[in-house]
C-alpha cells in the first residue's frame, strides 16, 4: 500500500512489517501499466530517480549501489572463474552493469517479464543502463522460470534471481520446482544467489528458501546481510547456494585487485558480511 499526501511525501506503508518509509517527492514524472504490474517514476528532493512497483519502493538513484552490488560481486568473486551469468528479473540493469564490470564474463542474460522496467531505466536510470549495449550482454523479456526449464543442462556458472517480494510475477521464483530448474542448469561449482528480503523482519522466509534450494538439492548456503536504505527495514539480504561445494574463503586477492570501480563493495565488506549476527547464525544453522 502506498499514497501520495497533499505535502509531496511518498509513503510505502508496509502492513505485513507494521512500517512504513516515506521519500518527498518533487514529481510525479510517469507511469506505465502491463499487464504484470504497475511502474511508476517520481524525482525526489533528496534521494534522485525513484521507481515504485505495484505502490512498492524499488530504486532510487541515491542507494541502488548497495544492492546491486551484493547482489553481484561476493558471488562472482566466490565462483572460481565465473563465465555464463544469468539474471533473473533484474530490469532496471543495474545487476548487469555490475557483473559485466568482471572481464572474465563471456555472457550476462537477463531476462525480464516486464520490458517496462528497462525502457523505464533506460529514461531515467541511464547510469544503471550504460551496459546494455555491451557485447556479452542479452536482454530478454520473456517468463523467467520458463526460460530457466529450457536452458541446457550445466550450461551456467551463476544465476542471479535479482526478483521483486514473493508475491504476482515472482512469487513462482520462491519454490523448490524453481530451485530444481536453477540446479540442473547449474555447471558443478555453479552459485545461484538470490535476493532474500529483510534479516530482521523475514528471517521465517529466508529459512524456508534455504529449505526449498536444500530440497532441491543444492549442498551448502550462505547469506549476506547488508544495508538498503529503501527497503523495510533498512536492512536486507542475498542468498547464495552452492552445486557441489561448500563455501570456502572467497577470491580475496582478486576482489583487491579489481580493475573496476565500486562505492560499497570491497574484500573487507564481503568478509564482514560472511559474519552474520547471533540471531541468524541461529536461526539459519
Amino acid at each position: 500500500m502506498s499514497q501520495l499526501d497533499a505535502k509531496q511525501w511518498f509513503t510505502e506503508v508496509s502492513d505485513r512489517d507494521g512500517s512504513a518509509f516515506s521519500l518527498r517527492i518533487t514529481d510525479h514524472l510517469e507511469t506505465r501499466q502491463s499487464q504484470w504490474q504497475t511502474t511508476a517514476m517520481y524525482d525526489t528532493t533528496d534521494w534522485g530517480k525513484l521507481m515504485v512497483i505495484d505502490g512498492c519502493t524499488m530504486v532510487s538513484s541515491r542507494d541502488n549501489f548497495l544492492y546491486h552490488e551484493m547482489m553481484s560481486h561476493p558471488a562472482l568473486y566466490t565462483h572460481s572463474d565465473p563465465k555464463v551469468v544469468v539474471i533473473i528479473g533484474g530490469g532496471d540493469c543495474g545487476t548487469l552493469r555490475e557483473v559485466l564490470k568482471h572481464p572474465g564474463v563471456e555472457q550476462a542474460v537477463q531476462i525480464d517479464i516486464d520490458e517496462n522496467v528497462t525502457r523505464l531505466s533506460e529514461i531515467y536510470f541511464p547510469e544503471l543502463c550504460e551496459s546494455n549495449d555491451d557485447p556479452r550482454a542479452q536482454l530478454k523479456f520473456i517468463d523467467g522460470i520458463q526460460w530457466m526449464k529450457d536452458r541446457d543442462s550445466a550450461s551456467v556458472d551463476i544465476i542471479i534471481v535479482d526478483s521483486t517480494d514473493p508475491v504476482g510475477p515472482a512469487e513462482g521464483l520462491f519454490n523448490c520446482a524453481f530451485y530444481q530448474e536453477c540446479l540442473r542448469a547449474l555447471r558443478p561449482g555453479g552459485i545461484l544467489v538470490q535476493q532474500s528480503e529483510s534479516p530482521l523482519l523475514h528471517i521465517k522466509l529466508i529459512q524456508e528458501m534455504r529449505s526449498e534450494m536444500a530440497k532441491a538439492g543444492f549442498d551448502a548456503f550462505q547469506t549476506l546481510p547488508f544495508p538498503q536504505p529503501l527497503y523495510p527495514s533498512g536492512w536486507w539480504s542475498c542468498t547464495l547456494a552452492r552445486k557441489g561445494d561448500s563455501f570456502g574463503d572467497f577470491r580475496r586477492d582478486a576482489a583487491d585487485a579489481q580493475s573496476f570501480e565500486t562505492l560499497y563493495y570491497n574484500s573487507g565488506i564481503h568478509q564482514g558480511a560472511m559474519a552474520l549476527p547471533n540471531f541468524m547464525k541461529k536461526a539459519l544453522g
